[in-house]
């Protein structure tokens, strides 16, 4: 599988790379490093009363997928990045090598955590949140920091996990308001 995968990531770097892209696409990628900026705008839903629902969903998907991914399947995988199978690019890199394992990516699994909340939620926030994802997971294919089913996972699982937050989070909201009528009848 590591040999089809890194073929596909040659076939990017050699047909696909520009000037252009290689000051982008690290760009791109910064919308991901550490959920910082997913995080930052579930804070800030958070502080808007109207949209509080939504910013407890994200920081719940967020929490959800750190917990998952790269607390349990990377060190369950232990895969290692594309760079160290392929050690001619690694001064290429157009980002700093990471120390982490690769599987799954944290930023595409975070960028959909939040984009898929944020689609449900909203689709005026929602749809640019999407677009932003799959720049941000695409980039890490550009970049070479990872293969393409560690982010076709991530991105598959944070959709889940992003669905899976607001349903629960609905959850209890529903059984909050649930308690607040009891106490007034």
């Amino acid at each position: 599988m590591n040999e089809f995968e890194l073929r596909i990531l040659d076939f990017i770097r050699e047909h696909l790379t520009c000037p252009f892209l290689d000051a982008v696409m690290p760009i791109i990628t910064k919308f991901g490093d550490g959920g910082i900026f997913w995080i930052a705008v579930a804070l800030l839903f958070i502080i808007i009363k109207k949209t509080r629902k939504t910013g407890i969903s994200m920081g719940a998907a967020l929490l959800i997928g750190l917990i998952i991914g790269n607390l349990i399947l990377k060190n369950s995988f232990a895969r290692i990045r594309p760079y160290d199978l392929n050690p001619a690019i690694r001064p290429e890199l157009l980002v700093k090598a990471l120390s982490d394992y690769s599987f799954p990516s944290g930023h595409t699994l975070a960028s959909f955590e939040a984009a898929t909340v944020l689609l449900i939620r909203d689709k005026r926030f929602g749809i640019p949140a999407i677009i932003l994802a799959v720049l941000i997971a695409v980039s890490r294919l550009y970049l070479y920091v990872h293969y393409p089913s560690d982010v076709l996972a991530a991105a598959v699982l944070g959709t889940f996990i992003g669905i899976l937050s607001c349903k629960l989070i609905d959850r209890i909201y529903e059984k909050i308001q649930n308690r607040k009528q009891l106490k007034t009848e």
